[in-house]
């Protein structure tokens, strides 16, 4: 019988209906350790007889590529291929699939929440109000606020759009622009410095740069808006922490949001003992309806790609 490895932590620790698919076709089911990130050594392990890959964001190394001696098709659960070594999978002729856009609206929807969260400092006067202190932080509203998005695709699209209900205005760069995106007169697309300049809020969704070098460098850092807050769904590479700790310390950044780290779990660190910055543990699509669109649409990648075979 075929085996095909699954990985994620949400379906290793879970389940869901549409792995059925997979078992009705013929094909055995691999699962990694229940709700843990496999780590190099454990995939090594685990692959070898497998033909098939149903990835999460775990990373997939050279070393692990060449230990897989059967396997056919990597298909993510989400639409990031960042952590695979894409030239060891292209020369072992490894296919990559996406679920693409199967995961927007859980991401756009925490987006919009880590925003609210950090202009009326939520969790700030919780975790205070839990210690018995009474402590207030002024908040802001977002009506005529002016929202910032790097990468305008699906996510930065929804964001758009849940961000004009409130009243805002809404400025975008992307690398590749839509220009048949145009949901209202509150909305355009700008240059990367424009967005910066402007923004009192800026909200990360696109993929990491080619050369893994960030898009808010210190250099940029010094271009934003004084007071700006900073919202990261996408990828960690795309700010430099060093630089946005500076600024939260001089005043310039006010607050920042991160859904996403270089190493999950991330290690302490200053950034994470701020009482001006929220951490969710990577939960952008962890939500019952994203979880069960990027199964399906995984799965069914993997079935396409078999019957095509």
């Amino acid at each position: 019988m075929k085996k095909i490895l699954v990985t994620p932590r949400s379906l290793t620790k879970d389940g869901d209906p549409a792995l059925d698919l997979l078992t009705g076709e013929g094909f055995e089911i691999v699962f990694s350790n229940p709700g843990i990130m496999p780590q190099e050594g454990e995939l090594i392990k685990l692959l070898p007889g497998c033909v098939g890959y149903l990835a999460g964001v775990e990373p997939i190394t050279a070393a692990v590529l060449e230990s897989a001696v059967d396997l056919k098709v990597i298909s993510r659960n989400g639409t990031g291929i960042n952590t695979i070594d894409l030239q060891a999978a292209q020369r072992l002729n490894i296919e990559i699939l996406r679920a693409e856009g199967a995961n927007a609206r859980g991401v756009a929807e925490l987006t919009l929440g880590l925003i609210l969260s950090l202009i009326r400092s939520i969790s700030f006067s919780d975790a205070r109000l839990k210690r018995n202190m009474w402590e207030r932080r002024k908040g802001l509203e977002l009506g005529g606020r002016t929202l910032g998005l790097i990468g305008c695709g699906k996510i930065g699209q929804l964001v758009c759009r849940l961000a004009l209900t409130f009243g805002m205005k809404v400025l975008a760069y992307d690398a590749f622009p839509n220009q048949k995106f145009s949901p209202s007169p509150d909305f355009r697309f700008a240059d990367l410095e424009e967005v910066l300049a402007k923004s009192e809020i800026i909200s990360f969704h696109c993929p990491e740069q080619p050369d893994g070098r960030p898009i808010l460098d210190r250099n940029r850092v010094d271009c934003i808006k004084p007071g700006v807050y900073i919202v990261n769904t996408a990828r960690a590479s795309l700010i430099d922490e060093a630089a946005i700790l500076d600024s939260l310390h001089d005043g310039r950044v006010a607050g920042l949001a991160l859904d996403v780290f270089d190493c999950e779990p991330p290690d302490a660190s200053l950034l994470l003992s701020d009482d001006r910055v929220i951490a969710t543990p990577h939960i952008g699509g962890y939500t019952t309806e994203s979880v069960s669109r990027a199964t399906l649409a995984a799965v069914e990648n993997l079935l396409k790609f078999f019957k095509g075979k």
